[in-house]
């Protein structure tokens, strides 16, 4: 368990870095810069401006004290938000997306989960009908026209709660929605698929033939299996809910961590990329490792060292 602790650990390491370096690059070959379109200001007052961010210095050199400014944990300052690092913006925009992360992702498992059971346990009937045709829609339609139609029924005609802004629980509701309509999709999806798998193995057939009830082949012989489709699910969603929602944060006008990101590629505001991109980088490649080490509880046969038992 240590050693593959470890060895995960420098594997995420080596990750991040290759990401860092991919960006850092990508961001400096594109023309210009973000000082450029300030057709406000004086050459000077720009060239003095390039000179206290360093953006003169060398390619290379910039980019070795990017990485021991990293290693501090000091992302910089932003470029294009004044008087304000790329810490402080992610301090304050982070606990929004995480609420709307986290909380669409329970909602995502409360409901897909449940679904995909029942679709599985009722196959060809019209509770499994039901659930993927829900399903075919949450898939389809994009998140976008989603927050647009729970505003309209929701806030506009029923008045039940705010379109947008950003304040107290009422205000994460239709966002939270938006975001599970994709998620709770798949997750059903992929929870029917693996319970069928599951329910047509030799083991379960003999879990019958032996007179144990429904629920207790369900909940001891065949739940822990078939979730394991969905937990390699569960990691790159979360992370991707948590810092890929702009586009209903800026439908919502939620002062998220998505947004920043969004207009920081718009201004180019290298720094506030570069941190946004890190933290993203960083919540995916832990939330996987989480994932693996769930794998040892939804299956003991598994082993870290990349084993399996039997």
């Amino acid at each position: 368990m240590l050693k593959y602790t470890i060895e995960r650990f420098l594997s995420m390491l080596l990750v991040i870095l290759i990401i860092i370096t991919i960006t850092f690059l990508l961001m400096h070959a594109i023309p210009g810069g973000p000082f450029t379109g300030e057709k406000n200001l004086p050459p000077a007052v720009i060239q003095n401006i390039m000179e206290r961010y360093k953006l003169n210095d060398p390619l290379w050199k910039q980019y070795v004290d990017y990485l021991g400014n990293i290693v501090r944990g000091d992302f910089g300052p932003s470029f294009k938000y004044e008087d304000r690092t790329v810490n402080q913006i992610i301090a304050d925009g982070l606990p929004i997306s995480a609420v709307l992360g986290f909380g669409s992702a329970g909602v995502s498992i409360l409901l897909g989960i449940p679904a995909g059971i029942i679709a599985a346990l009722r196959q060809n009937k019209w509770p499994d009908y039901a659930v993927m045709f829900a399903a075919t829609i949450g898939i389809s339609v994009p998140n976008f026209i989603t927050a647009t139609l729970l505003i309209y029924v929701l806030a506009l005609k029923l008045e039940l709660l705010p379109a947008a802004m950003w304040g107290g629980i009422e205000y994460a509701i239709m966002p939270i929605l938006s975001l599970a309509a994709y998620p709770t999709a798949v997750i059903a999806r992929l929870t029917r698929a693996s319970m069928l798998d599951v329910l047509g193995q030799d083991y379960i057939r003999t879990a019958k033939a032996k007179g144990l009830s429904t629920f207790t082949i369900i909940w001891r012989h065949t739940l822990k299996n078939a979730l394991m489709p969905v937990v390699t699910y569960l990691g790159p969603m979360i992370a991707f809910i948590l810092l890929g929602s702009f586009v209903v944060e800026s439908i919502f006008a939620i002062p998220g961590l998505g947004r920043y990101f969004v207009m920081s590629i718009y201004n180019r505001d290298y720094t506030t990329i570069l941190g946004v991109t890190i933290l993203d980088a960083t919540m995916l490649v832990v939330f996987n490792f989480l994932v693996d080490i769930a794998y040892v509880f939804l299956d003991p046969r598994i082993k870290l060292d990349g084993r399996k038992d039997g």
